[in-house]
């Protein structure tokens, strides 16, 4: 009676050939890899964040996005009231947009690096021209005199640092001083002020202007549309802009070379009037457009993406190595798709620290290759078989495959993502059409 099996050994052979004790262990070693996977999500969030970081630090000492407003004509209105016999004089402001703008330019854009990371910053030469309507209706009830001797002109400007060079201002082909700061706070927080000489004798008729600034900035240029008709042209030799903003370009030509772009802007596009008295209407002055001169790759919201499917990688990579461990008659141990998980999961962490110094195609294919070269390698010592080796190679790299095309296709993600795992159920149903999961292969009960 020496070779007889214990009771307890008999009851170890039955839960090490127990196929639904396997797949509870599976499942289980699938829902443990969802921490490591969540701790790399973590990772390519904080390693964003310092690239975000990075921007900020690297704008504020260049100059950062920049938001052109104006110009805006000013000129005080002084009125007198009789209150209790006595009178009192106030002052209000009229303020007069043009009634034609057009603003041509050209930026420059220049990489940065503070350590690893990219930032986009540009050199914009900018030429304004443009016309203004004094003759402007408003409130004439207890009006005295308008003080066209202390008239100005004011354009918002939201960084000062980026301003390269002196602004020569054109008005009426009088070439006038440009002051720094802001006159007129509670509609332009930010710019400079160019003082009029009085413009009583030009009250009905249109006054011209035109200025050229050169400007620098990070990534974003935007204009507010004070025109009555605002046309904006602007060029760069940036392959991939973005355009953003309340307005998108009437005309746009984009290829390697660069960008041109076209705007045309109406008052009745916005809202807010071409004249008002008082500071309310520039709470309105928020429409604007402009371009955004991005980075052709955000190479840390894809690897996001992707990480996003680590669940996915690994339950199809656990199903293949548990089809073939049952189709095959294959042992395979639990710490050995442990190995296979952990393997998966670093996947994303090469990805991300490749896509840091390249961009995330080929970070793609050098981190896809070395994982999967890695696991079928192990797989060969597990599986015995060359060919199921192969087949485990075909396999994952068809699973990358389908994962990188996910990723690229961004409007299409949901329709590849549900046809292809919809393929995946079918052909897992296919294979194990003919198992009997109630009895399993003799060769895995000895």
């Amino acid at each position: 009676m020496a070779n007889e099996i214990s009771f307890f050994e008999k009851l170890s052979i039955k839960i090490r050939n127990s196929i639904t004790l396997k797949l509870f262990t599976i499942t289980l070693l699938m829902l443990l890899l969802m921490i490591p996977s969540s701790m790399i999500t973590s990772i390519i969030t904080e390693r964003e964040g310092l690239n975000k970081h990075a921007v900020e630090e690297v704008s504020s000492k260049w100059a950062a996005d920049q938001l052109i407003t104006g110009p805006i004509l000013t000129i005080p209105l002084e009125y007198e009231y009789e209150e209790k016999d006595e009178k009192i004089r106030s002052i209000k402001y009229l303020y007069i947009l043009p009634e034609a703008l057009t603003i041509q330019g050209e930026l420059s854009p220049t990489k940065l690096h503070r350590g690893i990371y990219e930032v986009v910053v540009y050199s914009s030469s900018l030429h304004f021209s443009g016309s203004f309507d004094l003759d402007k209706k408003f409130d004439q009830r207890n009006f005295k005199k308008m003080r066209f001797d202390q008239a100005f002109l004011t354009l918002g400007i939201s960084d000062l640092r980026g301003i390269e060079d002196e602004i020569i201002f054109q008005w009426d082909n009088q070439a006038l001083e440009v002051t720094p700061g802001s006159s007129i706070r509670g509609v332009i927080n930010s710019g400079i002020t160019i003082h009029l000489p009085d413009i009583e004798s030009s009250f009905d008729q249109l006054m011209d202007f035109k200025f050229a600034i050169n400007l620098q900035g990070s990534q974003n240029l935007s204009f507010v549309p004070v025109g009555n008709i605002t046309n904006v042209t602007l060029e760069s030799a940036w392959p991939q802009p973005s355009f953003d903003g309340d307005f998108l370009p009437d005309e746009r030509q984009v290829g390697d070379n660069g960008f041109l772009a076209n705007w045309k802007v109406l008052q009745l596009n916005r809202n807010f009037p071409q004249s008002w008295i008082g500071g309310e209407p520039a709470q309105e002055l928020t429409a604007t457009f402009g371009v955004n001169l991005i980075l052709p790759l955000d190479n840390y919201q894809k690897a996001m993406r992707s990480a996003k499917y680590a669940a996915m990688t690994i339950s199809l990579t656990f199903l293949i190595f548990f089809l073939v461990e049952i189709l095959h008659k294959r042992k395979i141990h639990p710490f050995q798709y442990i190995l296979v998980g952990l393997g998966l999961c670093l996947f994303y962490i090469l990805l991300v620290s490749i896509t840091e110094h390249s961009n995330f195609n080929f970070a793609y294919i050098i981190s896809a290759g070395a994982i999967v070269g890695m696991i079928s390698l192990y797989s060969l010592s597990i599986f015995q078989a060359q060919r199921l080796t192969i087949i485990l190679f075909i396999s994952l790299l068809c699973l990358f495959s389908f994962l990188f095309v996910i990723i690229q296709l961004t409007d299409y993600a949901l329709l590849i993502g549900g046809v292809g795992l919809t393929l995946i159920l079918a052909m897992t149903m296919y294979f194990t059409r003919h198992i009997n999961w109630y009895r399993l292969p003799k060769d895995l009960e000895t």
